[in-house]
Parts: structure tokens; sequence; C-alpha cells
């Protein structure tokens, strides 16, 4: 059985943390093989947006603890930390939208997995733990970076120095999640959702997306010459040709991700 599952839909790329017995937990196979599954995506044109999802009944616990303990002599924390730091920073770079898919427990490095994803949307029985310092350390896998942008300087300090649990509920109050669903609603309301995105002009999205990451920590000026180099370069995509041509028209554009 993988322990990652890659399958398209139309356009978009759902992959899947498939541990469910571990409520897929993290160790270093799945780390790799997660990797893997990112550089494909990224290297595939046909794939336009990217949903990441966990089997079961949990989204990702963490670190696989087992496999810490099972390594006490020679614990695998190098290849863990540096497998699991590039995949966060891969995720977090991909140009195409991404939405984690939350139905169950997004722990520790679990839940900086999904705050790696541009869009969070889960079910009500979701929980949501920092989880580090409940085990005296302090976040990792960039969840001490991208937690304020998300939900504020303050609101990330409590939450990491309490270790307070946040169910679907907490975490949409607090801005954790964008979207509350049912579990029978989760999975065809974030395909739309996915849907809707790949059908838009990927490279225009892609550009804006590296913007808004840029924009954390550029002045007004920087960010200004960067959107003008970012509009010559869609200036010449199909896609803006055709969104030119669909306007006067009065018809959805269809945009070809090109």
């Amino acid at each position: 059985m993988a322990v990652v599952e890659c399958r398209d839909q139309g356009a978009v790329r759902v992959i899947t943390l498939n541990r469910p017995d571990q409520l897929n937990a993290l160790n270093t196979e799945t780390l790799v093989a997660m990797r893997a599954a990112l550089a494909d995506a990224a290297h595939d044109s046909g794939v336009r947006c990217l949903v990441l999802t966990g089997a079961g009944r949990g989204f990702c616990a963490g670190a696989d603890v087992d496999e810490w303990a099972s390594k006490k002599e020679t614990p695998p924390e190098h290849d863990w930390v540096a497998e699991a730091t590039a995949m966060v920073q891969e995720l977090h770079a991909l140009s195409v939208p991404t939405l984690a898919m939350i139905d169950g427990a997004a722990v520790g490095a679990g839940l900086d997995l999904a705050l790696a994803c541009d869009f969070r949307l889960a079910t009500a029985r979701s929980k949501f733990i920092c989880a580090y310092t409940n085990i005296g350390y302090p976040p990792d896998c960039g969840g001490s970076w991208l937690m304020p942008r998300i939900i504020g300087l303050e609101a990330a300090k409590r939450f990491a120095y309490t270790g307070e649990v946040w169910n679907g509920e907490m975490a949409l109050a607090k801005g954790l999640i964008s979207e509350l669903h049912d579990r029978d609603a989760l999975e065809t309301s974030i395909m739309a959702f996915a849907q809707q995105l790949a059908s838009g002009p990927t490279v225009a999205i892609g550009h804006a997306k590296r913007l808004f990451h840029l924009s954390q920590d550029n002045d007004l000026g920087t960010q200004l010459a960067l959107e003008s180099v970012a509009g010559k370069a869609c200036a010449r995509t199909a896609d803006h040709r055709e969104g030119l041509r669909a306007a006067p028209e009065r018809r959805a554009p269809n945009f070809q991700g090109k």
C-alpha cells in the first residue's frame, strides 16, 4: 500500500496521505513520497490546482513518534527534519492553488502542512493542535512563520504557548480555516472550489500567489515593481488574450492555463 496516493480529477491533483492506522503520521518514508508527489505536480502542466487530504479519521497527526522512539540511539532527526522542512517549502512554493481538505486531527507538523496550503476547509469534528510545546519543543516545519501570517501574531502565540485544542468552529472563528462543512459535504464542496480554481488563468494565479507571498516582507515600492514585471509576463499569455476577447463579448472566458 502506497503511503501517499495521487489521483487526478480533471485538472485537479488530489494527494492523499495514506497511513490511516497511524492517523497519517509523517515517517521518513511518507516525507520522501510526499516530496516526490509535489515535484511531480509542480512539473505537470496539466495540474492547475492541488488538494491535500488524509485517509481515514485524521488529516495528519504530525511526526511519527513511533519511528523516533524506535531509533533512540540514532534518532532520524537529521533526515526527518531535512525532508519535512523541504516538503513544507515545496508545498508552499507551488504556483498552483493548494487546498487542504481536513476531516479529523491536524497536529504539529500535520497542522503546518495544512498551513502551507492556500486554503483550509474542514469539518466540525476536526481538531487542530500546535502540539510542540506539549512535548517541550518549539514550533518547527514553518509553523512559527506560517501561523502568525494566517491568524495573527498574538493568536499564534497563545495557540503555541498553551497547546490548546481547537475544534472546527474555533478554527473558523480564529481564521485558521476558511470554511466549515458537514462531513458528507466536505469533499463535494472542496472539489467544486478546486475545479473553479483549476479553470482560472493558471499563469496569472501563479503570479498573484507569488506576489501575495512576497508582499509580507516587501515595501510598497518593491511590490509595485514586482507587479509590473508580473503584469508584463501575463500580458504575453493566451489566457490574457482570451480574457480581453471575452470581456467585450460579455461571455465567460475559456482559460486554458497558458
